[in-house]
């Protein structure tokens, strides 16, 4: 059996929602065993990001300044956007827009390993399913960096995969929100 065979996401977890009216952040909280400097480069490399982000990026994301094209994957059209980094304190901190959703994370030495944090801003109607899909991209990110990689897992296919609706309905419970699957992905 393959390590993505075996693989379940866990539960709802280390996650919230700041409101500020109309704008929603989502925040994540993950902590990973492994040191900054590994994780800041699993999320600035674009060979890196290939194994595990819901886009790829045709350049590295590690430099104040530096323009990258982002290819949203999986998307139901070509979905290209073009970004400039805005922050990148290695290995602590790297700010860029997607798409247009602000994309800050946080990565703080935290017993021997790494506490990473996410924010990302996100419409009230796709919070849930952002959260569940955000889970799943950095638990692919931590077996990655575990050394048992078990592939990208994004976009549509994202929401066939075992455990990502449970992961919708609970982060929706979580939240306080509406559970719009599978409302909202027959639009897609």
């Amino acid at each position: 059996m393959t390590y993505r065979e075996q693989y379940t996401p866990g539960p709802a977890c280390g996650a919230q929602v700041q409101k500020d009216g109309d704008k929603w952040t989502l925040i994540l909280v993950r902590e990973l065993r492994h040191p900054p400097e590994k994780v800041w480069q699993a999320l600035t490399d674009p060979a890196h990001l290939r194994e595990w982000a819901p886009f790829d990026a045709d350049g590295n994301l590690g430099t104040v300044g530096a323009t990258v094209k982002l290819t949203t994957v999986g998307a139901p059209m070509l979905h290209i956007t073009e970004t400039t980094v805005t922050r990148a304190d290695a290995p602590e901190v790297l700010e860029y827009n997607w798409g247009g959703f602000n994309i800050r994370w946080k990565l703080e030495s935290f017993g021997g390993g790494t506490r990473l944090t996410l924010w990302t801003n996100i419409a009230r109607h796709f919070i849930s399913m952002g959260a569940a899909g955000w889970h799943i991209c950095i638990d692919v990110l931590d077996h990655l960096l575990n050394g048992t990689p078990i592939g990208r897992i994004v976009g549509p296919e994202a929401a066939k995969f075992v455990g990502w609706q449970r992961l919708n309905a609970e982060y929706a419970e979580l939240f306080g929100v509406e559970n719009n699957w599978p409302k909202v992905s027959q639009k897609l």
